[in-house]
């Protein structure tokens, strides 16, 4: 195998001396003689894109991305005792934060948010949204930054999905769109919620393959420790308009803004592949049902948000494990 530098990812790493300067590039992965080696999740991705773009879809994402600052790599210390949206700025957790949004903004990697989270020591940075492939980069990109600047620091940055028990463990919501040129497919002037038909049928998709979805999006035994009731990380696979513990949330319409219409799916972590996760959840919200109802000339049914949906146990997502005899720690 050999690796092809991807000369429009070329950007030099801020916090390195200028002098013998240190860049970040990403790589595709080809064979001996040339040919793409179809195991390379960017070209996977890549693949999945082609797909939409031949409908005349951009998938777009943003992402939430949570993590853990602690004091050593040897044991779960936490760093900070704060909560939600705490703003002491005086602590070595939220400069680190701090250091990290500039830095990433200096690679160019626009966050739209930063903040810490609801359990101690947790945070979140999140990314502007841009079309899949660079966001499968830029998340890439971010984890290596917010370890390496806590490195400097002497803290530990984790992306493990459950590091510490009895609180909340973390997340990497993903905010998705369809577009077609500058157009959101996803919004609609006529629907109560501003939701195209698109939208639903996307949410649909989503719902339908949830579960074969989890194994992709959250692909370690850790990852079971955190899809447990109490702690807001999903665990039924549903919808809704407000509610932050459902799977798939649909945020709140900004009149004006019609780039803002977008499906949050908030089951998977941190500690996944971003490639491989954008390839699992496009194609299932779209492809599937988009193909077969615009293939036919069928309306969606105008009652999707008022249906009873049949898979809404706790254990559903987890059935594919079940299926292969398989079950998650607790």
């Amino acid at each position: 195998m050999r690796a092809y530098p991807d000369p429009a990812t070329f950007t030099l790493l801020p916090w390195r001396p200028r002098q013998n300067a240190v860049a970040r590039m990403f790589c595709d992965i080809r064979q001996p003689r040339g040919q793409t080696f179809p195991g390379d999740p960017r070209q996977v991705l890549r693949r999945n894109l082609d797909r939409a773009a031949e409908m005349g879809f951009t998938y777009n994402v943003g992402a939430e991305l949570e993590f853990f600052y602690l004091k050593n790599a040897s044991a779960p210390e936490l760093l900070d005792h704060d909560g939600y949206f705490d703003q002491l700025s005086s602590y070595p957790a939220s400069d680190l934060r701090r250091e990290t949004v500039l830095n990433l903004a200096e690679m160019g990697i626009p966050v739209k948010y930063s903040h810490h989270e609801g359990a101690p020591s947790q945070h979140e940075i999140d990314l502007e949204y841009t079309d899949a492939l660079t966001m499968a980069d830029n998340l890439m990109t971010a984890k290596l930054v917010i370890k390496e600047l806590a490195q400097l620091q002497n803290v530990y940055a984790t992306f493990m999905p459950k590091p510490v028990s009895r609180i909340n463990g973390s997340g990497l919501h993903l905010h998705q769109s369809l577009f077609a040129g500058e157009a959101n497919r996803f919004y609609d002037a006529d629907d109560e919620q501003y939701l195209s038909t698109l939208g639903k049928q996307f949410i649909a998709g989503l719902i339908a393959h949830a579960p074969e979805i989890t194994l992709v999006t959250n692909q370690w035994v850790n990852s079971y420790k955190r899809l447990i009731p109490g702690y807001e990380a999903p665990v039924y696979v549903s919808w809704t308009h407000v509610n932050r513990s459902d799977l798939i949330r649909v945020p709140s319409y900004e009149r004006g803004e019609e780039a803002s219409i977008r499906i949050e799916y908030r089951s998977p972590d941190p500690a996944c592949n971003p490639y491989l996760a954008f390839s699992a959840t496009r194609p299932a919200g779209s492809l599937s049902l988009i193909s077969h109802c615009l293939g036919r000339g069928m309306a969606w049914p105008t009652s999707l948000f008022s249906a009873a949906w049949p898979s809404r146990s706790p254990s559903s997502l987890l059935s594919p494990l079940a299926q292969h005899g398989l079950a998650p720690l607790h």
